[in-house]
């Protein structure tokens, strides 16, 4: 944490002002390079980033699908179409500048 916020923090603290919960707005990052051709933890990995986000109240995940022949993608976006998945997040933004990189919105 920042020196000067923990600084702030303690000064509020001294004259007894109520302090708020500072969340950090990050992003959580999914590189699916090292599991491309094991679709067990595929669905793992991208389960486990989606539930962090939304325990931690993450606005964005990125997915790194890589770009390839476009199959892993493809099984991405399957996963995230599915009904249970679909109700957790808000969008899904594929990246005009870089084909192999999804990234899905979450509406806090």
């Amino acid at each position: 944490m920042n020196y000067r916020i923990v600084e702030l923090m303690n000064i509020l603290q001294f004259y007894n002002y109520p302090i708020l919960q500072l969340k950090c707005v990050a992003k959580i990052v999914v590189d699916l390079h090292d599991c491309f051709n094991n679709g067990t933890k595929i669905d793992a990995a991208l389960n486990n980033a989606i539930d962090e986000a939304v325990s931690t109240g993450t606005k964005l995940v990125e997915i790194i699908p890589g770009k390839g022949s476009g199959q892993l993608k493809k099984s991405v976006l399957r996963f995230l179409e599915q009904k249970h998945i679909k109700q957790q997040y808000h969008r899904i933004e594929k990246d005009s500048k870089n084909f192999g990189r999804l990234f899905v919105h979450f509406k806090f």
